[in-house]
């Protein structure tokens, strides 16, 4: 069977653990790194792929993993798939993730292409776990409780406020779905803390959650990219009250991250055109292998 193509646009942390989850994927080839300055400067691991500006440049692509920030997400999907190119992405702003499917998902079908959203571990594959426990115990309530960590999003978020040179967005979970976000800033020379620090304050990112924001000299002296989940739904099957149920990791966030799209990118080429979050897309689909033999094994 032919392999999928897929490029990768951004090289980041993200981007780095996708290329890394392709090059293991066993029906998957990188086509190639698309980058703003098209350069492998600092990245020996590059060397075996094409990186370039523009993703025409690589020839045939199935499908481009979005390694870019959530608020750059809709503006470059919807290049990609006016190219008649599919895309998965991370994005991880929950309030706006059923605009950006309308948004997306029109443009997915003019273009023929499929457009898998928000295919990170939170919201993604989280949000899979969240629908299964709630299949099982329908009438209840679910707490997400995510960290201690680094969220990604959160720390990416910190870093384009003016003024700020690095940013470290920890997730501290308090219980019962409710967080305190402590973010330390590296600002740039002449900056005004105060300045920063409301403007922190002020992102929708944080605005809904008890933050702290503490001026450092290093980040990278404080940077750990560990995270974690711990979801609890406790509700009732039928009419048997007290079920709990309960789902618990530790990961590397952005590796985790990266091995999720790779799985959204190969979901994306069993659908139809259109744009769709993970819980819409049969499990299965994710799971590179012979159907029969991965329903053999895992039922």
């Amino acid at each position: 069977m032919e392999k999928i193509k897929v490029a990768i646009v951004g090289y980041g942390n993200i981007g780095k653990y996708a290329l890394e989850a392709v090059e293991a994927a066993p029906d998957m080839v990188c086509a190639g790194i698309v980058r703003r300055n098209a350069s492998k400067e600092g990245f020996p691991e590059l060397a075996p792929y094409k990186v370039v500006s523009d993703v025409r440049e690589l020839g045939s692509v199935d499908v481009a993993i979005l390694a870019t920030p959530s608020r750059k997400v809709e503006e470059t999907a919807l290049k990609y798939l006016s190219q008649g190119i599919s895309t998965v992405d991370s994005f991880d702003i929950h309030t706006k993730i059923c605009d950006l499917r309308e948004t997306l998902g029109k443009a997915a079908v003019a273009g023929g292409a499929v457009s898998i959203i928000s295919a990170g571990w939170d919201p993604g594959s989280d949000s899979v776990v969240r629908a299964l426990m709630q299949a099982m115990a329908p009438n209840g309530v679910t707490y997400t409780n995510f960290g201690p960590g680094r969220s990604m999003g959160h720390s990416v978020a910190a870093k384009a406020i003016d003024g700020v040179k690095d940013a470290l967005s920890m997730t501290i979970p308090l219980g019962t779905g409710i967080h305190r976000r402590m973010v330390y800033v590296e600002l740039e020379k002449g900056a005004d803390f105060a300045a920063v620090e409301a403007a922190i304050h002020a992102d929708p990112y944080f605005a809904s959650d008890e933050t702290h924001v503490m001026q450092v000299s290093s980040v990278e002296a404080l940077n750990d990219v560990g995270h974690g989940v711990n979801m609890v739904r406790k509700g009732v099957s039928g009419a048997t009250h007290n079920q709990l149920l309960s789902f618990d990791m530790k990961i590397n966030n952005p590796a985790l991250t990266g091995q999720v799209l790779v799985c959204a990118a190969r979901a994306a080429m069993k659908q139809k055109a259109g744009c769709y979050t993970m819980i819409e897309i049969p499990v299965i689909d994710y799971l590179a292998g012979n159907r029969e033999d991965l329903i053999s094994h895992l039922v």
